[in-house]
């Protein structure tokens, strides 16, 4: 008996290590993957900055520089505020993020409990 607790609890053990060593090695490539996602966005970033140079610059041909650059900033402004109207309003709407189907089920499998003890 002793010796067959003895391997089980060393079989635990072994278990427990392999979790430990897959779950290092997964959270290691999940790392990595971030890391490439972030350096993806920061160079998506600048490229949609050079973009916007590049609106500028083009339409500097039709009008003075100074005008070029003013009117792509409100344009973009322009954007950012309807993006930023848009998330508040979504935003609004998901608060406060309470699960009202899971509240409603949990008070329903409470009433059912109680029922059940009564009878």
């Amino acid at each position: 008996m002793s010796q067959l607790s003895e391997q089980g609890a060393r079989l635990v053990r072994a278990e427990i290590d392999l979790a430990k060593a897959e779950m290092a090695a997964r959270a290691k490539q999940a790392g990595i993957g971030i890391g490439l996602l972030v350096g993806a966005g920061l160079f998506g970033f600048f490229a949609f900055a050079t973009l916007i140079a590049t609106a500028v610059l083009g339409l500097s041909n039709a009008v003075d520089a100074w005008l070029a650059a003013l009117i792509v900033a409100v344009v973009l402004l322009i954007i950012t505020a309807i993006l930023g109207l848009l998330g508040k309003n979504r935003l609004q709407s998901g608060m406060p993020p309470t699960p009202e189907a899971a509240k409603e089920n949990v008070k329903l499998d409470v009433e059912a409990v109680k029922g059940g003890i009564r009878s």
